[in-house]
C-alpha cells in the first residue's frame, strides 16, 4: 500500500482553498479579447472583482522624466525586452516580450520603473499603444 503517507496530504489539499481566481466571465464570451476592451471601457464589470496580491508584478510603468539613461535596465533584462532610444536617451519597453521578472526595476537607480496591479494585457496586434511603454 504505496498510497497511504499520501491519503493526510489529501486531505489536506481537499480542505484548503483554491489558490487560482475562477473564470471573471459567468459565461465564456465569444471574444476574449473584446471582453477585456468592454471591461477596460466600464462596460462591463469582471465577475468576480480579482484582487491582486501584494507585490504583484504586473505591467511596467515608467517615469520618463526620472530616467537619467544610465542602459542599466537593458542590461539585466533577461527577455530583451528594453531597447534604448538614442535621440531622447531613454528607453522603449515591448510589454509583450517582458517575462515580469521585475529586476530592471531593481536595478534602476533613481527608481524610474515600477510593476503595476494591471494584469489585462490581451491585445491582439504585439505593437499596439497598448503594449510599448514609452
Amino acid at each position: 500500500m504505496s498510497f497511504l503517507p499520501a491519503i493526510p496530504e489529501i486531505l489536506r489539499q481537499f480542505l484548503k482553498r483554491p489558490a487560482t481566481n475562477i473564470f471573471p466571465a459567468k459565461y465564456l464570451p465569444p471574444s476574449v479579447t473584446k471582453y477585456l476592451q468592454s471591461v477596460q471601457e466600464g462596460k462591463t464589470s469582471i465577475h468576480p472583482p480579482v484582487e491582486t496580491p501584494p507585490n504583484f508584478r504586473g505591467k511596467i510603468l515608467y517615469d520618463r522624466d526620472t530616467c537619467i539613461g544610465c542602459k542599466l535596465c537593458i542590461r539585466v533584462c533577461p527577455a530583451n525586452a528594453i531597447e534604448f532610444l538614442p535621440e531622447t536617451k531613454r528607453v522603449r519597453i515591448y510589454v509583450t516580450q517582458c517575462i515580469f521578472c521585475s529586476q530592471c526595476n531593481d536595478a534602476c537607480p533613481v527608481d524610474a520603473l515600477h510593476m503595476s496591479d494591471e494584469f489585462l494585457l490581451a491585445d491582439e496586434d504585439r505593437y499596439s499603444e497598448n503594449m510599448i511603454v514609452e
